[in-house]
């Protein structure tokens, strides 16, 4: 027999972006506690509103299981005495099983207890387990209330745990458990009965709480669709947005409000700003896209005097609005280039200089990034006059008064200034990726930009010894290290990092020797986490990873040589190619050097190997200059032969010195050439 459980977690309003993790968290933590208890259930889920985290369970049998078991323990040698009367080991074997002595099982030389536990209650259980569920939840930030100790993301204020109709109580934060929940603030009687787990969702309905988030965001979506179709015009709807309102109401209601015209002659995203990430309003764009005098809200209650709130709304906008518009026309009386100037003003990190020093800095490294890229000159000429120009929005009144349009407004102004279509883009584009899932900079200035930035402000970070730990990344260092890597693997871009932070540093007038070797070495280890999460993303096997991370210098190269050594271990006879390589490796760490003088040659099989490693390095080193690591390869397999008959013809360690070394720089040699693609010995057969 089964029964359903309900256990619902009532709160004051939740933030809405913790609300997701909440219940992911809840439905994971259950399964896991419901396995552990062996109590059988059929399925889990977790419902929420901002009030309200709820866990149904369907199909939660009455009872655990019944577990029996087979327990060794002592050897009969110990466990029985010359007459074969069970020993104090035994005894004592016996009663930590709670069996009696002489139930023990003699089997393989051992005694066994046969142990059978009878599974408990699942309503005795349940009080010990939904209020550990409780307890167990983890929150960014906890509150206190009153003098209790009790932590929780806000304070508790109703509890419902319902097995069937059968109320399972405990008591949590001095509230105790009941069937007595809380409708929708405004529109319901405030508290009603829930009457077992299977009528949940439908008294909450009763109550004006759609509390199955799934069904309430259909609606919202259908009901912003339906209203923005009414007007006339399609709803520009994110999923982000669309989320955090999800979680903002429980009974939604959407409806559409206007503002004047005139704001449309601001650029787009002014307006659309503080309209979704200020007020939390959906857009209403044409067919075409262009920009419509029309948005939708989402209110959390029904449809009784909506031209009220309509109003409400409008008139709000209409302010954020005016802001806009007043910014930006003051914005409008100077140029980029002269808001650029008051970049002096403003500091960059401490002890790294001002915004405007970080724009001069970023000059130098797009122009050397364009010359290693062996960009055309327009791109140069492009990428130089973005860098310089791509940090002014951030001095301007509507960048300062709404921070999320910093990149987009300086390519509005940059336009409005006359400046080239491929600047303005490529100063929007620079601060790509925003936030995780982002695009990545898609034009050649842009790409080169970015890369300055991220490189300068990672140097200049780690520098003042703020290199991220743990949780901790108050620069957002790794997603602009991972947005960097991203990019150069997508653009194709091959350069040398080590260069790049090489200029990084003597911008920053870093010129003591071991700080800026601690200087490569750290921001190489940072960027070597970054590609290892890429390759897993691909889902490249760890310890190809592990062999081509190496050398990261070139990050381009690392993801091609990933791929070409991925699929060699997919042919066959590649293991055999690889215990050669690796035993040429395992030597080769005994040598001194890698000179290699013909005329200490002694054996057929060490010339015929110098010879093959003699032929094959130029290929090898041309096909890797030309990113053909699957070519480089093949090249290096016809190495394995002369490998395997040089260690079956040849006695290495020499008693001659001169010719034992010889012979080791030899494998030095071939073991260097076989590293420019990867580092065999880590791959795992």
């Amino acid at each position: 027999m089964s029964k359903n459980l309900l256990l619902e977690i009532g709160t004051e309003e939740v933030p809405a972006h913790v609300m997701p993790g909440i219940l992911k968290e809840l439905k994971e933590h259950a399964q896991k506690a419901f396995r552990e208890l062996r109590m059988d259930f059929e399925e889990i889920r977790t419902l929420g509103t901002p009030r309200r985290t709820a866990l149904v369970v369907k199909g939660l049998a009455e009872r655990q299981e019944d577990v029996s078991s087979e327990n060794r323990g002592p050897s009969v040698k110990i466990a029985f005495d010359a007459d074969g009367n069970p020993t104090k080991a035994a005894q004592g074997f016996a009663r930590g099983q709670k069996v009696d002595p002489k139930d023990l099982v003699v089997k393989d030389g051992y005694v066994y207890a046969m142990v059978h536990e009878e599974g408990a209650a699942t309503a005795e259980l349940l009080k010990k387990l939904l209020p550990d569920l409780i307890c167990g939840l983890n929150f960014p930030n906890n509150m206190r209330w009153a003098d209790l100790d009790f932590k929780f993301i806000r304070p508790l204020r109703w509890i419902v745990a319902l097995y069937g109709s059968e109320v399972i109580p405990f008591e949590v934060a001095e509230v105790r458990s009941g069937k007595v929940s809380r409708g929708h603030r405004f529109l319901s009687q405030g508290e009603f009965e829930i009457d077992d787990a299977d009528s949940y969702e439908r008294a909450c309905e009763a109550q004006f709480v759609i509390v199955d988030q799934e069904r309430r965001k259909a609606m919202i979506r259908g009901q912003i669709e339906a209203v923005a179709k009414e007007n006339g015009g399609v709803a520009d709807i994110t999923e982000d947005l669309l989320e955090e309102v999800l979680y903002l109401v429980e009974y939604p209601t959407a409806l559409c409000g206007k503002f004047e015209e005139k704001y449309l002659e601001l650029p787009a995203e002014a307006v659309i700003t503080p309209m979704r990430d200020h007020q939390r309003y959906f857009p209403v764009k044409t067919a075409e896209g262009k920009l419509l005098p029309l948005f939708i809200t989402v209110r959390n209650g029904g449809k009784e005097y909506l031209e009220t709130v309509q109003h409400g709304n409008e008139r709000v906008l209409k302010a954020r609005l005016e802001d806009a518009q007043f910014f930006f026309d003051e914005d409008r009386k100077h140029s980029l280039e002269e808001h650029r100037e008051k970049l002096r003003t403003v500091v960059f990190q401490e002890g790294l200089g001002t915004v405007y020093e970080k724009s001069e800095r970023l000059e130098k490294l797009a122009a050397f990034l364009a010359d290693a890229l062996q960009a055309d000159e327009k791109t140069r000429k492009h990428a130089l006059r973005a860098a310089k120009l791509c940090k002014a929005d951030l001095v301007t009144g509507m960048v300062t008064e709404f921070t999320e349009l910093q990149g987009i407004m300086g390519r509005e102004y940059a336009k409005l200034d006359g400046e080239c279509e491929k600047v303005a883009i490529a100063i929007d584009e620079h601060y790509m990726p925003r936030f995780a899932g982002d695009s990545q900079p898609k034009t050649p200035a842009g790409r080169i930009v970015s890369f300055a930035d991220k490189v300068d402000t990672i140097v200049g970070t780690f520098s003042r010894g703020k290199i991220p730990t743990g949780s901790q990344d108050p620069f957002a260092l790794r997603r602009q290290a991972l947005g960097l890597v991203n990019m150069v693997v997508e653009a194709e871009y091959s350069l040398s990092l080590s260069a790049v932070v090489d200029l990084a540093m003597d911008l920053y007038g870093m010129e003591d020797a071991e700080a800026r070797a601690k200087m490569q070495q750290e921001v190489a280890d940072f960027m070597r986490l970054r590609l290892k999460n890429v390759l897993a993303d691909r889902d490249i096997r760890y310890d190809v990873v592990d062999a081509v991370l190496v050398d990261v210098d070139d990050l381009y190269a690392v993801m091609l040589r990933a791929e070409a050594v991925a699929k060699f271990l997919q042919e066959d006879g590649a293991e055999k190619q690889i215990q050669a390589f690796v035993r040429a490796g395992n030597l080769a760490k005994n040598a001194a050097s890698a000179e290699v003088r013909e005329n200490l040659f002694r054996e057929d099989a060490e010339k015929s190997l110098y010879q093959a490693y003699v032929s094959t390095e130029s290929a090898v080193e041309s096909l890797v200059a030309g990113g053909d690591y699957h070519g480089a390869i093949d090249a290096l397999t016809e190495l394995s032969q002369p490998i395997d008959a040089f260690f079956d013809g040849v006695m290495v360690m020499d008693k001659e010195e001169a010719v034992k070394n010889n012979r080791l720089g030899l494998l030095k040699s071939v073991d260097a050439l076989i590293g420019r693609v990867a580092d065999f010995s880590r791959i795992v057969f």
